[in-house]
């Protein structure tokens, strides 16, 4: 019985290999091979292959297509226009099915798929993983990139997909501003931290965030650090460092544009013929037909008419496409060019030079950067290819609530003044005289210094003064057996020695040993009628 199995398994791995061969010679929407005649077709291909090569992304792959206005080839297996070569805009998911396909490696492969119907009568379709595909032949028909192309395609499209996951590593260079997208590795716990931006005014502002504690036990993250000065301070390291190589860069980067804007103009062309050819076939379908036979003749007729119009279409889109190409190379641009080539600082700080570029600049030399925050900076340890390793400091941003706060410096003066014995409104005054101002950039008042004191835990004059022995009038009228109003009265004749503590009219008095003699004098201590003249407004 395993002889019979393995001897059907065998037969069946044979005429699964002659089918495949018959589906890679043409162009469905799972298979397509360089076999197919069609010269378009297979440079279409191969661009796709050569752009996710430089992009590293498919979605970047998808997007230079839709930019440079490529039509990409598709054969439906169901519809109207079934088993029909149709040309149509490239999608991420068309992309994708074409980078996973073997087939487009010269393999044949069996057995990708495991197919199981449900009880509700459903059928689910699951990807094996490659130790279970029941065939695998290399170099079983020429294919558009070896298996070891594939191989790192499989490979660099797996990480890609990690940069959505907690290790954001070898995630592609995206549109934001953030160097070290993939590279910034947290001090703390050593984990792979993200990118996250907000806007400011019209800016673009990175931040730097782990998170790996808060997404696996809902704990704080880490760190949370601004990214405007750890990028400034990478771009000046790289300035310094690359500046001799700027020359062997610049050139390089010119001669890759000018491939790519070869390739898509050759595409663009491809399609201008291709639609000349279909042009030209009908034409010569509804010059060879029966003028007897009308139906016919109106309807090949209508066919020629719409394939002039998909000429017409297709030239404007040519046309269209090498202006913008000749507008993105034309002698002024090259020129500027050749003069960034003499200065990579320039280079480098252009406005003109995208942030992808920069990142892809950063990721040639840099392994990983470590991010730790240590009080008032943040340390920088820089690990590049190769083993060489940098340390950098640069300044931690300050809080937008320290940027507000007053100055230690004036705190201490307030604290001193204090010990002076000046109240509030007298110390706002001295430090408008001195010229000094809050954190906000107002000048100091009587409320601003109060506000002061509750923020740093400053004893006001009246706590200082009572700790220095000083009563209050209710304590001083007891010790004089009168009452509160009597002794505010003799206050302001002078019977009695007070300090002001605030501009409100609060009092506090010296003990007895310290006040006049005749202040315990009953004599002259007697009750104040209602005529006599009113207190202080405030006392207390």
């Amino acid at each position: 019985m395993r002889g019979c199995a393995e001897g059907f398994s065998t037969r069946l791995g044979a005429q699964s290999y002659v089918a495949g061969c018959r589906l890679a010679s043409s162009t469905t929407t799972q298979t397509a091979s360089s076999s197919t005649p069609d010269q378009q077709v297979q440079e279409s291909i191969r661009l796709l292959f050569t752009t996710f090569e430089r992009t590293g992304a498919a979605c970047a792959t998808v997007k230079h297509f839709t930019q440079q206005m490529l039509l990409f080839p598709l054969r439906p297996d169901s519809g109207p226009h079934k088993g029909e070569l149709v040309w149509q805009r490239l999608g991420l998911r068309r992309a994708l099915t074409i980078l996973h396909n073997p087939r487009y490696a010269g393999a044949y492969v069996y057995g990708r798929r495991r197919t199981i119907k449900l009880p509700d009568g459903s059928t689910r379709t699951t990807l094996l993983p490659r130790d279970e595909w029941i065939t695998l032949r290399l170099d079983a028909h020429p294919g558009y990139i070896s298996w070891a192309d594939f191989e790192r395609n499989q490979k660099q499209i797996e990480t890609t997909a990690k940069a959505f996951g907690q290790d954001r590593r070898h995630g592609p260079p995206r549109e934001g501003p953030a160097l070290l997208q993939g590279l910034a590795v947290c001090g703390v716990c050593g984990a792979r931290m993200s990118v996250r931006y907000r806007r400011r005014d019209d800016r673009l502002l990175s931040t730097y965030t782990c998170h790996l504690h808060s997404m696996d036990h809902r704990e704080p993250g880490c760190q949370v650090l601004h990214g405007e000065r750890i990028d400034a301070a990478i771009g000046d390291l790289l300035v310094s460092l690359m500046t001799p190589m700027a020359l062997e860069l610049s050139m390089a980067v010119q001669d890759e544009i000018r491939e790519r804007l070869g390739e898509a103009d050759r595409l663009r062309r491809m399609q201008v013929d291709s639609a000349q050819y279909e042009v030209d076939l009908a034409r010569q379908r509804y010059m060879h037909v029966d003028p007897s036979r009308r139906l016919v003749a109106d309807s090949l007729e209508a066919n020629w008419n719409e394939k002039l119009r998909a000429l017409e279409s297709a030239r404007e889109e040519y046309e269209r496409g090498r202006d913008a190409d000749q507008a993105q190379l034309d002698d002024q641009q090259r020129q500027r060019i050749l003069e960034l080539t003499r200065d990579f600082p320039a280079l480098w700080n252009d406005p003109a030079t995208s942030h992808r570029d920069r990142k892809r600049m950063t990721a040639l030399l840099i392994e990983d950067v470590t991010l730790t925050r240590r009080d008032t900076v943040i340390s920088l340890d820089i690990r590049f290819r190769g083993g060489r390793t940098q340390s950098v400091e640069v300044p931690a941003p300050i809080r937008a609530c320290d940027q507000r706060r007053t100055r230690a410096n004036i705190v201490a003066q307030i604290d001193a003044l204090l010990d002076d014995e000046h109240t509030d409104g007298e110390i706002a005054a001295i430090l408008t005289e001195r010229g000094l101002n809050t954190g906000a950039g107002q000048s100091f008042t009587a409320t601003n210094v109060q506000w002061v004191r509750y923020a740093h835990h400053l004893k006001s004059l009246r706590q200082r003064l009572r700790a220095k022995g000083m009563l209050t009038s209710t304590e001083i009228a007891r010790e004089l057996a009168t009452d509160r109003r009597t002794v505010m009265q003799r206050l302001h004749r002078g019977q009695l020695r007070a300090r002001k503590t605030n501009d409100n009219g609060r009092w506090v008095f010296w003990p007895l040993d310290q006040q006049p003699v005749d202040a315990a004098d009953p004599t002259k201590s007697g009750k104040i009628s209602l005529n006599d003249s009113k207190p202080a407004r405030g006392a207390v």
